[in-house]
């Protein structure tokens, strides 16, 4: 394995609370199917947008897992190259 990256935050959750903290909602196949909150419901392009930052955040950071660890988040031993 040459790339060990692990996304930790990259996700809708996250990208709904940052943009709508604490907001209700439920979402299937990219359409919010339900929305419990005052503010305006964000778009998926909003959505998605967002990923991308949380995603290019995460690439930033050299993240250095043990192999133990990466081992238990992805079922795979880690390539000694990889760390």
């Amino acid at each position: 394995m040459s790339d060990a990256k692990i996304y930790r935050l990259y996700g809708i959750n996250t990208a709904m609370e940052l943009l709508r903290p604490n907001a209700k909602w439920e979402i299937s196949n990219r359409i919010i199917t339900r929305w419990d909150d005052p503010r305006p419901m964000p778009t998926w392009e909003e959505i998605d947008a967002t990923m991308e930052k949380i995603k290019a955040f995460e690439d930033s950071i050299n993240t250095i897992w043990l192999p133990e660890q990466f081992a238990e988040l992805t079922g795979q031993p880690l390539n000694k190259e990889a760390a």
